[in-house]
């Protein structure tokens, strides 16, 4: 039997044909070099491209891994998929990154560290690269920052990092707590974890956005929604005396 893992990786896929293989390989890379026990867990939202049959062929070429496969029967949302996961997941550390590697793969030994340090949450906050064509992205995520610290009084400088790990005991009674399924999951989350006290570093790491996949990020109706629900969360915060 395959000893028990010290690290789980959850990658929430949806539509992620493009470059699932390629990310799979440098993950993978990643967490080798890092020496210890590891299970890397597939959730798929009800993707709509070759996704599915992406995991499956990664799963029958590396059989000497640790993998698992949890295929949602209805599209759940991210934060549904990434919660999902966790559940799942046996390490005593638990993290997940985008598949998209826009933050690569390299900074999950730091975060681990981190965590071996005492934190019970370390997540990389995105330091941008300039690119020309990801200002816009650039500007929504520190304006973003700003409402998140001036509106709910957190200073955590990158709520929305799509690159977290976790100590997994500390994690889930957080998970419990959390409402909305989608991208606000990462907000409310963090959060909800600095109201319960846990420990959180961040640890800056390098965002290079990539043009060779398709974005589902709209900018300005993307940044309308997210600003009524900062408003309706810091409504629900209040009314839980928090």
């Amino acid at each position: 039997m395959a000893a028990a893992p010290e690290l789980s990786v959850v990658l929430a896929c949806y539509n992620e044909a493009e470059i699932l293989e390629e990310s799979f390989r440098e993950i993978r890379d990643t967490l080798e070099e890092t020496k210890r026990p590891y299970e890397i867990l597939f959730v798929d939202d009800v993707s709509r491209d070759q996704t599915r049959d992406l995991i499956a062929k990664i799963v029958r070429e590396n059989q000497g891994l640790d993998l698992k496969v949890i295929l949602h029967e209805k599209n759940s949302g991210r934060g549904q998929t990434v919660t999902d996961g966790f559940r799942a997941a046996r390490g005593r550390i638990a993290g997940y990154l985008d598949v998209d590697l826009e933050v690569h793969c390299r900074y999950i030994p730091s975060l681990v560290r981190a965590i071996d340090r005492g934190a019970d949450i370390a997540t990389v906050r995105r330091i941008y690269a300039f690119q020309i064509l990801s200002l816009d992205r650039y500007v929504m995520s520190r304006g973003y920052s700003f409402l998140v610290r001036t509106l709910l009084d957190v200073p955590v400088r990158d709520t929305e990092t799509g690159f977290k790990f976790f100590r997994r005991e500390a994690a889930l009674p957080v998970m419990d707590e959390i409402r909305d399924p989608g991208w606000f999951w990462d907000t409310e989350f963090m959060v909800r974890a600095r109201r319960r006290g846990l420990r959180i570093e961040e640890i800056p790491g390098a965002y290079i956005r990539r043009h060779d996949k398709t974005s589902t990020v709209r900018g300005l109706r993307d940044s309308v929604r997210y600003f009524a629900k900062l408003l309706a969360f810091r409504s629900t915060l209040r009314r839980e005396g928090r």
